[in-house]
């Protein structure tokens, strides 16, 4: 007798738990599971559990059923412009699911990031980056006369190009770009730099789209490359981001597909 009086005991402390409401909205439950369940996600999203936070999500769920019932009421459940926006939110929210799923499964180890790493640094280690001034003209014979005139010391590069340069706001500084590798600038321009060495000015001006430049190499070194713990950040989102991608391609690869 006093056992089954203690499993009934039990049985009383352990429904509740499954069968609570936190709230119900016309006849309609609220269930702490489902409350419990949209709490976890916005802690697993970043927030802090927290009374308030309680609160609020309470709120927000008696808000949406409101609304819900309302909605149903009207019979916006049967229009198919709704139901087409219903089933493609479902299918996004399943894509998100089964990538999340993926990458649990299929975590982008230490070693995986190292070798990585060790690959792109090989890859940058010849890359150079170059302090750079230059001086922007409009036509072709005005380089040419700043090129002899700089060369022939009669003025200084920096003169000439806070005097002469169409780009305001290099020369005011003497036509200083600061350091960066070639890449930064327009396909003609990086192509002259690269040709050229440290205290180099260019032997010819060079035309781009923005007119006609005269080039001075101050310095050159190779490209600082950050370290591993620097890196691995964005080293581990690039590799995330590949394995989906291979992931889907995969996917397709495998469908049987019918296009008709």
């Amino acid at each position: 007798m006093k056992r089954i009086a203690a499993v009934a005991l039990a049985c009383s402390l352990t429904l509740p738990v499954w069968a609570k409401d936190i709230a119900t909205v016309n006849g309609q439950g609220i269930s702490q599971a489902k409350f419990d369940q949209f709490v976890s996600m916005l802690v697993s999203q970043g927030a802090q559990d927290t009374p308030q936070l309680r609160d609020q999500v309470k709120q927000e769920m008696i808000n949406r059923l409101v609304a819900v019932q309302a909605a149903e009421k009207a019979g916006l459940q049967k229009d198919p412009a709704v139901q087409q926006e219903t089933e493609l939110a479902s299918q996004s929210i399943l894509v998100r699911a089964l990538m999340a799923k993926y990458l649990k499964d299929h975590p982008v180890s230490e070693a995986d990031l190292k070798k990585e790493y060790d690959t792109i640094k090989a890859q940058q280690a010849s890359r150079q980056e170059y302090k750079l001034r230059h001086i922007l003209v409009k036509d072709e014979a005005k380089a040419k006369d700043l090129i002899k005139s700089i060369k022939a010391k009669k003025t200084s590069f920096e003169a000439a190009a806070k005097k002469d340069s169409i780009d305001t706001g290099s020369g005011k500084n003497g036509g200083e770009l600061g350091w960066g590798p070639a890449t930064n600038y327009v396909p003609e321009f990086a192509q002259a730099v690269e040709s050229m060495k440290k205290g180099d000015l260019s032997a010819q001006p060079v035309q781009t789209q923005f007119g006609w430049h005269v080039i001075q190499v101050e310095d050159v070194r190779p490209i600082a490359f950050p370290s591993f713990e620097e890196a691995k950040p964005q080293l581990e989102e690039m590799m995330r981001q590949q394995a989906l991608a291979d992931y889907q391609k995969s996917l397709m690869k495998d469908a049987k597909i019918e296009d008709k």
